[in-house]
């Protein structure tokens, strides 16, 4: 089978992550080409891991014709520039959430992918990747509890990352639209539904910084959905104990729980503080194989022609839920959608 040659703009922490599997874990790809600000950085990738091409502009990395596809982990304001870019150079096009900075783009980008029907758009969701999730989505579509009619999700960053979410507060879009997404998605995927209604409240409880930006670090929405469903989120940017994404759905048969405590692995250590399991502490440890199985489930796409089944609209939606919980915390009152 001949390789999809494909290039990547971004090498921030999930850029590299990214990058690095294209490189060395998908046989059926190969990674000809890298992209970043931070000259020295791609200096360093080319030469570590034998990468041909280096670019410092992303324009001029999607000219190169030896190209099939580019994955886009360029900071978030890029994201619609580049996705048209890249589908109007006739390359596939992976792109990290989110998929625009507001819903106005998120349209754009939707009729943008809509115009080039032949090649394979894929966004960034990876948790339904994860085989924890996976398998409670399997479950579901089996009947184990009856048709889903809750769903309670928490996600919090842990407190030694929280000097880079403050550096990145003016330009993260606030609580929901930087984490929550990752939820919202989770929520819409299980109850295979469209929300109705937002109530979010919240407040920068530990770390005051996050008022200057009308932002917090611990923030909860209520949603209701089209069919009456349900969901609750805790997002939080400072857990003492490290990385933990916990979601629990209920139905009328019963109930499915994933990651209800944040384990690293099987192993309890037995010593001088006690019986301790340890937690993950960051969302590249926790999410490591779903991360890679996006990615390879975006370069069988092309491979095989078939399309993901995350898409676009589904981009702009996630969106669209999250800035409502945005501006339901602003307003402190409900919003419809």
């Amino acid at each position: 089978m001949e390789k999809i040659k494909t290039g990547i703009v971004g090498l921030g922490r999930l850029g590299k992550l990214h990058a690095h599997n294209i490189a060395f874990n998908i046989p059926y790809a190969e990674l000809l080409a890298v992209c970043g600000v931070v000259p020295e950085e791609v200096v360093t990738v080319q030469k570590e891991w034998g990468i041909p091409y280096g670019y410092s502009d992303f324009g001029e990395m999607i000219q190169n014709k030896e190209l099939d596809a580019v994955a886009i982990l360029s900071p978030s304001p890029f994201h619609v520039e580049h996705i048209q870019m890249a589908l109007e150079a006739g390359l596939h096009v992976f792109v990290d959430k989110p998929l625009g900075i507001n819903v106005e783009e998120c349209l754009k980008a939707e009729e943008i992918v809509a115009k080039h029907p032949d090649q394979v758009f894929m966004i960034g969701f990876m948790r339904r990747y994860d085989p924890s999730y996976k398998y409670a989505k399997q479950m579901i579509e089996q009947g184990k509890i009856g048709k889903p009619f809750l769903i309670k999700l928490t996600s919090c960053d842990p407190e030694n990352t929280i000097e880079g979410a403050i550096r990145f507060g003016a330009s993260s879009g606030g609580l929901f639209i930087d984490m929550t997404v990752h939820d919202i998605d989770l929520a819409r995927w299980y109850l295979q539904d469209e929300v109705e209604e937002v109530y979010a409240i919240g407040g920068s409880y530990v770390h005051k910084e996050f008022e200057e930006y009308k932002d917090a670090d611990n923030a909860l929405a209520l949603m209701r959905f089209k069919n009456n469903g349900m969901a609750m989120f805790h997002s939080g940017r400072n857990a003492a104990h490290g990385y933990q994404v916990e979601t629990e759905i209920v139905g009328p048969l019963g109930s499915l729980r994933i990651a209800a405590e944040p384990y690293k692995n099987l192993c309890t250590i037995f010593d001088q503080n006690g019986v301790v399991k340890e937690c993950s502490q960051s969302f590249q440890e926790r999410f490591a194989e779903a991360y890679l199985e996006e990615m390879k489930e975006f370069v069988q796409c092309i491979v095989t022609g078939n399309k993901p089944d995350i898409t676009a609209h589904d981009g702009t939606m996630n969106t669209q839920v999250a800035f409502s919980a945005t501006q339901s915390f602003h307003e402190k009152r409900a919003v419809k959608l």
